[in-house]
């Protein structure tokens, strides 16, 4: 089959049916993008229906380019973390309307390509030890697990302790432990397909008991003239104002560091890195040029990865049911938080398994690793975690006289997030 030549899938031990079937389960995993991007872009003073079409494409050519040019099973979607940045402090806090915001993006696009595609990448990539690579991918795992429990209502806010319990007799809640119960058993008994059948019979369990509820269709119609308001509707003229580069600076610093982190995190072949994190820079730019904040290689893409999906063709399945859910957006509401959270709840589980992999025993190796691990899901944001861990990691080093093991190019990886902080600090 010319399809299963052109990806290699019997190379990386996988089969077409494998890829497409982690392909479904990566789409709806990550579908609920579509309709909560849009929500947090509006804030910002953008046409809803316009961001909702530019999120759409701009996952489709995400995927595509993920899919054929790096053949790696990795989503690429508009990232939640970084949309919120992209509204609340670049255009809200500092002063940028959102079309110069979209310059932003696209400025901090080519910067990122110009990483991606040179032996900076490999510089940088290189330079980070195995003990926050390992890290990364535990923190992104419990960051996973933390979204799951929220999304399940398992666990709410708190106005003393941040965190508590919830209400385990709400509908949200008795759906997810039920439809965890049920996905548990299809995967621990290694039936193929098992988070995607979990999602459908939680979903019919959902309605049938009347526990899961269609959200109202107030969000989920699409028009072209909106659309055509963000195409191409970067406004450059605040290239003279400082706000304007510490905003470009800071997306930088987060599509970089914040896509090599889950690409170390999730890539189950690192040989695959390079193509992948270019991918993921060229997807970058063009959100600025769809109207949309930049893309992020997703946490979900763990999902489809744990179904077995092992080359593109994972990515580019998702990428046509992205095209798809133009026709069908409205019923992509239809699918309860109460049957995405499971997935997420498991998948977080496994990723932790990884810490089975950091010299803990080492302070300087395990600290920093440990700051990582906690800060990603406590700050809930994979830059601000990483950040924490790598300032660490060169000084605990310095301070036991180990300051020949720190890679050089750490010190700048350190000083660039130090100066990240003191941006959003002071300025």
């Amino acid at each position: 089959m010319k399809l299963s030549r052109f990806f290699e899938v019997e190379k990386h031990h996988s089969t077409v049916k494998r890829e497409i079937l982690a392909g479904v389960t990566s789409f709806f995993t990550v579908a609920y993008i579509i309709i909560v991007n849009p929500l947090i872009l509006a804030d910002a003073g953008m046409p809803y229906y316009g961001v909702l079409l530019a999120t759409i494409l701009t996952s489709v050519a995400g995927c595509f380019f993920m899919g054929f040019y790096a053949n790696a099973p990795i989503i690429l979607t508009p990232g939640m973390g970084v949309n919120a940045f992209f509204t609340y402090t670049i255009i809200q806090g500092m002063g940028l309307s959102w079309r110069e915001a979209l310059a932003a993006v696209i400025l901090s696009g080519i910067l990122f390509l110009i990483i991606a595609s040179t032996k900076l990448k490999d510089v940088l990539s290189e330079s980070i030890p195995a003990s926050l690579k390992h890290s990364i991918t535990v923190g992104i795992g419990l960051f996973l697990a933390f979204i799951g429990l929220q999304k399940g209502g398992i666990i709410e806010a708190s106005t003393t302790t941040f965190v508590k319990l919830g209400h385990l007799s709400h509908p949200t809640t008795l759906l997810t432990i039920i439809g965890l119960i049920i996905t548990l058993f299809l995967f621990s008994r290694n039936i193929k397909g098992s988070f995607l059948i979990g999602i459908a019979v939680t979903c019919l369990i959902g309605y049938v008991t009347g526990w899961a509820h269609a959200a109202e269709d107030s969000h989920t119609k699409l028009e072209l003239a909106p659309f055509m308001q963000l195409f191409f509707g970067a406004d450059f003229k605040g290239v003279w104002s400082l706000p304007f580069w510490i905003a470009t600076f800071s997306l930088t610093m987060i599509v970089t560091f914040e896509n090599m982190g889950l690409l170390h995190g999730l890539l189950p072949d690192q040989k695959k890195f390079p193509k992948a994190f270019q991918a993921n820079a060229v997807t970058s730019l063009i959100s600025g040029v769809f109207g949309t904040s930049p893309t992020i290689s997703t946490v979900e893409s763990a999902a489809g990865i744990s179904e077995g999906g092992r080359t593109g063709l994972t990515s580019v399945v998702t990428g046509i049911l992205f095209l798809a859910s133009i026709a069908v957006t409205p019923f992509l509401s239809l699918i309860p938080d109460g049957a995405i959270a499971p997935v997420l709840i498991i998948i977080g589980g496994l990723m932790v398994q990884n810490i089975q992999q950091i010299p803990l025993s080492d302070f300087t190796e395990g600290f920093p690793a440990f700051l990582i691990i906690a800060l990603i899901p406590l700050t809930y944001s994979i830059v601000d975690g990483l950040a924490f861990g790598f300032i660490a990691y060169p000084i605990l080093k310095m301070a036991v006289g180990q300051r020949k093991q720190i890679p050089a190019p750490m010190y700048i990886i350190a000083l660039l997030f130090l100066i990240n902080f003191v941006f959003h600090s002071f300025i």
